[in-house]
């Protein structure tokens, strides 16, 4: 939240992070989402997307929620229209893309490239593969060497699941490359660095502007630390059920989880204290 929080009834556009916010954890839409979103926009209240996502990872929600508005991917180091058109985008200088995949490779740590509208990985028979070609939409390019890559790269993305592993590469990276990149975690298991200044943060007050509404009438749902920079820039945070407590502690209002239709769930409460306002006057 930026200073006192928004009360809901002035909230006038809400903007959703993806995995573990919108989606289930099998990277479905609830029907229960999808209604809930459909009577924001009957009640005048705008809604829209930021996500770590690549922008192809993105277009199937648009099309199911009906969004006809500017939506965020690459945690908002690129926005773009419902019919891929760029607004603007963002990526990694060359040097840091080098020397974060050195970074890497040092700890023996996998990685992902996404560049050019494609995602790049030196082999499928590594966790997580299966299930980001589900949220990514796409099969991903296999190829040992991945420097071609480095000199126009929009995310680098570390792979683990040991959480004590990829948080060293976490320090490490922040502490060489903290000017020159965005670093954050989008998954207990994923390590994202993109464009530097180009944080969800940054995407929400893009976001807003295309919609004309002040930061203060925004409203934010997320759960990891990259969503932390759009917590603090919203009129009003929300994190959900599952969100880590690192989360929770810098929202303004938690949600249930992502499985149990967190979101709809706010939705619904801010649907409902703008009824309240509308009969009390």
């Amino acid at each position: 939240m930026s200073g006192e929080a928004t009360a809901l009834a002035d909230i006038e556009l809400v903007i959703s992070d993806v995995d573990g916010t919108l989606v289930r954890d099998d990277k479905s839409l609830s029907p229960k989402t999808i209604e809930a979103v459909k009577r924001l926009g009957a009640a005048g209240i705008g809604f829209t997307l930021i996500s770590a996502r690549p922008p192809s990872g993105l277009g199937g929600h648009i099309a199911d929620l009906g969004l006809a508005t500017p939506v965020g991917a690459f945690n908002g180091a690129t926005v773009f229209e419902p019919d891929g058109t760029i607004v603007e985008a963002h990526h990694l200088g060359q040097e840091t893309a080098r020397g974060v995949a050195s970074c890497f490779d040092g700890l023996d740590l996998p990685y992902w490239i996404f560049a050019d509208g494609r995602w790049m990985t030196r082999t499928r028979a590594m966790p997580h593969v299966e299930q980001e070609i589900v949220a990514a939409r796409q099969e991903p390019v296999v190829a040992e060497d991945l420097t071609p890559w480095l000199g126009r790269a929009d995310k680098l993305q570390a792979v683990c699941d040991d959480p004590a592993r990829l948080a060293e590469a976490e320090r490490a990276v922040k502490a060489r490359f903290s000017a020159s990149a965005t670093i954050a975690k989008s998954q207990t298991y994923y390590l994202d660095v993109t464009a530097p200044k180009t944080d969800k943060g940054h995407g929400v007050t893009e976001l807003a502007k295309a919609f004309g509404i002040p930061l203060a009438a925004v409203a934010v749902a997320g759960d990891m630390p990259n969503d932390l920079s759009m917590f603090r820039v919203a009129g009003l945070a929300v994190a959900m059920g599952q969100a880590p407590d690192e989360v929770k502690a810098e929202a303004d209002h938690v949600t249930t989880s992502n499985e149990a239709d967190g979101l709809a769930a706010f939705i619904e409460a801010l649907l409902a204290a703008k009824d309240e306002r509308s009969r009390t006057g």
